[in-house]
C-alpha cells in the first residue's frame, strides 16, 4: 500500500511517517518500481503502536525504546514498566508545574481590576519578571 493508504489505516499523517523514517524510528519503506513507498500491514501495525504511545505523551526516544521492547519477544515486562513509570513521574512533575502556574495566574487575575484603566498587576508582574510559575504572591 502507498503512504496515503498507510496513513489512513494507521491514523498517522503521511508527513509524520516520513519524519519517523528520516529519524530512523521506523525503517524506510521499500519502493515500488514507480518509486512510491510500499507499506505492509506490519508497517501499519507499527505505526498504530507509535500513534498509541505518542497519544500517551511518550517522547520519540521513549517510543524508540518501547518499540525495541515490543519487537523483542524475550523482553522483560519490568523494562516496559520502568519506561512507563519514568513517564508517569514526568507527567506528575508537569502537573505540579501547571498547578503552580495556574495558582500564580489566578492570584494575578484576582489582583487585576479588569476595568478601563491601564493599571494592570498582571502586566506589571510580567514586566518585573517576578513570575516563575511557582510564585503565588
Amino acid at each position: 500500500m502507498n503512504i496515503g493508504e498507510a496513513a489512513a489505516r494507521s491514523g498517522v499523517p503521511a508527513k509524520t511517517i516520513r519524519y519517523y523514517e528520516d529519524i530512523a524510528l521506523i525503517e524506510s519503506a521499500d519502493r515500488n518500481a514507480n518509486g512510491y513507498r510500499a507499506y505492509s500491514d506490519e508497517d501499519v501495525h507499527t505505526l498504530r503502536f507509535l500513534a498509541s504511545a505518542r497519544s500517551l505523551g511518550f517522547t520519540v526516544a521513549q517510543c524508540r525504546d518501547l518499540l525495541a521492547l515490543y519487537r523483542d519477544r524475550k523482553r522483560s515486562s519490568a523494562d516496559v514498566k520502568a519506561i512507563a513509570a519514568a513517564h508517569v513521574a514526568e507527567i506528575d512533575e508537569k502537573i505540579g508545574s501547571l498547578r503552580a502556574m495556574r495558582a500564580t495566574l489566578s492570584t494575578l487575575m484576582h489582583k487585576c481590576q479588569g476595568n478601563d484603566r491601564p493599571d494592570c498587576p498582571i502586566i506589571e508582574e510580567l514586566a518585573a519578571g517576578s513570575t516563575s510559575g511557582t510564585d503565588t504572591k
